[in-house]
């Protein structure tokens, strides 16, 4: 028998609020007045404020750059604003829906009503919340799980955040969202009240404490109403973890801010100084220290990652970051120059870099993220695992590395061994630098393999064989990390961008995405002056590939290892959404290990390696 429930003791509806903030409204003050704070990144770069409204609306977002034409400005006419704005999102590579998160809870049976100044951006033409009003009543059927709630968008201001917290029903959700201030890639300050809320924000989006994307909001909202996330969302729900502490935000935001303009100074000055210093060595000796500048240039950079990893734990000042780069990485290099000597030497530089970054992205650690060679989460791409700058020096460290390694320790090792060392580390780190537990980048998966398979196949003087295996070494790789983030429930980038695609046309729009994004990355004005000299060293290399085989022709196992590097770099170029960077940070680090290798020339190969 059915038994009628009170309508005094029956649970109300739940309800959504998104409320925009003053512009300039601190993590502090959102966290002062109840809230679960965060920082939300507003944009991929630079966007106007109506493309943060725009991407929180339909839960996905692309590089502007990818759109064929610029965001038009919002003049008053929504219904022609939307116009453009569809054809527009219609031209990127990607499943973008402008408004996609209203005509979801619309579809769903949950009212909907946008107010305020950006309330057009949330309310595409056609839908009940584009005429100002609750859409409780619909002219379509709601779905099964439909609900009699709504979601609104307002503006509010501080003074009545607390009391809308104190007030707020246990079935309800506050969301509080400053408003961006204009043209920028600043996050802003963002708060969640309700249920479940209790820490500083966070989500699958950036594994991050305390900050969020603002494609994060939409599948946040459809979560709270148990609606279903459409495909088309890239976003992951948010959630809290540990408790409040603005302090915290506002230090991660500070080390965020100072990523992009101290990687200048921290990183091109040292090498600059390095470079200055190993010239006035090699004319104050006449040349006879040209060998032993060059060893020692070359361990610097092959430490320099080393130190930057070092720096992001304790996030020094400008200048205390720049001076530990500058004199820390010599001091290690001279060290170790000393101890060991050699390829040993530069075989223990590289691998103490790659272990210290492989123990970091396994522990799940922030150091990566907040290193000037990492990710940069600033820009709003990355904010855990490895980036493209450490993928490209790391291919050449793993695979140009285990030569030196080889050509150091083992000397005497057979061909078939020295293939196996190649192929066991090279997939090993792509294991650790591409799942997405760990390093979650997708090229790493693709670039380590095809390194280590080339250098195993030099090595080894394969025929066919060794062809198969550099074809099938990736999709290997490919296929086990795909098995891993499945059983794992990483729910990484590869995992949400493959296996979740709705087909060939989305896998397409994947690979056109990040070619496009690839051709612009060498349209940057430091290329034009980089690619010629990238196509003289080319050249060179060709023309005195003899001289080359000599300098290598003692120590088979750093030649194989020099051209598994080489393979790692050029695959990388071609298959990430930012080639240029990589041929400009894995033609750095070859240069590295190839004049290590002339300086070892000249010394006779012994089994100390000395």
């Amino acid at each position: 028998m059915l038994v009628a429930v009170p309508a005094a003791t029956a649970k109300p509806p739940p309800r959504v609020e998104l409320l925009w903030l003053p512009s300039g409204t601190t993590v502090a003050q959102i966290a002062a007045a109840g809230f679960s704070p965060g920082l939300l990144s507003a944009g991929l770069g630079a966007v106007p404020p109506q493309q943060t409204y725009l991407d929180i609306g339909q839960g996905n977002r692309v590089f502007d750059s990818l759109y064929d034409s610029e965001l038009p400005e919002l003049n008053g006419d929504c219904t022609a604003w939307w116009t453009s704005v569809k054809e527009r999102a219609a031209s990127a590579p990607a499943d973008i829906v402008p408004g996609l998160l209203t005509e979801s809870l619309e579809a769903a049976g949950v009212g909907v009503r946008a107010r305020g100044g950006a309330s057009c951006t949330f309310s595409p033409p056609g839908t009940a919340a584009s005429r100002g009003r609750s859409s409780k009543k619909l002219s379509g059927t709601p779905g099964p799980n439909a609900h009699p709630a709504a979601f609104e968008v307002h503006g509010s201001t501080l003074d009545h955040l607390s009391s809308l917290v104190r007030t707020l029903p246990p079935a309800d959700l506050l969301i509080a969202i400053a408003r961006p201030g204009g043209q920028t890639d600043d996050p802003v300050a963002i708060g969640i009240a309700g249920n479940g809320f209790g820490g500083d924000l966070t989500s699958d989006s950036t594994r991050t404490n305390g900050y969020v994307l603002s494609t994060d909001i939409a599948p946040t909202v459809l979560e709270h109403f148990g609606v279903a996330i459409p495909s088309e969302m890239s976003g992951q729900p948010i959630s809290s973890e540990g408790s409040v502490d603005p302090a915290s935000i506002e230090s991660l935001a500070a080390r965020m801010d100072v990523i992009s303009e101290r990687r200048g100074p921290a990183i091109g000055l040292s090498a600059l100084f390095w470079i200055v210093l190993t010239g006035l060595l090699i004319a104050v000796s006449r040349g006879r220290a040209a060998r032993l500048g060059v060893r020692l240039l070359g361990l610097s950079v092959v430490y320099m990652p080393l130190i930057l990893l070092a720096a992001a734990a304790i996030e020094p000042g400008q200048d205390v970051e720049v001076a530990m780069v500058a004199i820390g990485a010599p001091l290690l290099a001279a060290l170790t120059l000393a101890a060991l000597g050699g390829y040993r030497a530069l075989a223990l530089a590289s691998g103490l870099t790659v272990l210290a970054y492989a123990v970091d992205v396994i522990a799940g650690s922030p150091l990566t993220a907040l290193a000037l060679l990492g990710p940069n989460p600033g820009l709003g791409v990355r904010f855990y695992g490895i980036g493209n700058e450490l993928e490209a020096l790391l291919g050449v460290l793993i695979v140009a590395g285990t030569g030196a390694g080889l050509a150091g320790f083992a000397p005497r090792l057979s061909p078939r061994r020295c293939a196996i060392a190649f192929l066991g580390l090279g997939l090993l780190c792509a294991f650790v630098f591409a799942a997405g537990r760990f390093g979650a980048d997708v090229g790493a998966a693709i670039v380590f393999p095809v390194g280590a398979a080339v250098a195993a196949a030099t090595i080894a003087a394969g025929g066919r064989r060794s062809i198969l295996l550099v074809i099938a070494a990736p999709f290997a790789v490919l296929a086990l990390l795909v098995l891993i983030d499945l059983v794992s429930g990483a729910n990484a980038h590869l995992t949400r961008s493959v296996l979740d695609a709705g087909g060939l046309g989305d896998l397409g729009n994947v690979a056109q995405r990040r070619l496009q994004l690839s051709a612009n990355s060498f349209g940057r004005p430091i290329l034009l002056l980089f690619l010629p000299v990238v196509a003289i060293l080319v050249a060179l290399a060709v023309v005195r590939r003899e001289r080359l085989h000599a300098w290598l022709s003692a120590s088979p196992a750093m030649r194989a290892g020099l051209i598994g590097a080489v393979a790692a770099t050029a695959v990388g170029t071609l298959a990430n959404d930012s080639g240029a960077l990589l041929l400009e940070i894995g033609t750095a680090y070859l240069l590295v290990f190839i004049g290590f290798s002339w300086a070892e020339s000249a010394r006779p190969q012994s089994g100390a390696g000395r």
